[in-house]
């Protein structure tokens, strides 16, 4: 996801695809544990996915206030 289209989404979108991102997480961490992850690159794109969407969210406050 590119900052730009999150930036584009409501707060509540964002915490949504926050949510999916976080399990989407999960099942990567826990298919790396059992030797079973086939793209290695998906865990730290996922990862900077969810910096990305707590840094906008922050920012949406930060506005807002």
């Amino acid at each position: 996801m590119k900052a730009e289209d999150a930036r584009a989404k409501t707060p509540d979108e964002l915490k949504d695809e926050l949510g999916k991102l976080h399990k989407e997480q999960f099942n990567l961490r826990f298919q790396r544990a059992s030797g079973q992850l086939e793209n290695t690159a998906q865990v730290r794109q996922v990862r900077r996915d969810i910096a990305r969407i707590k840094t906008i969210l922050r920012e949406k406050q930060q506005a807002a206030s």
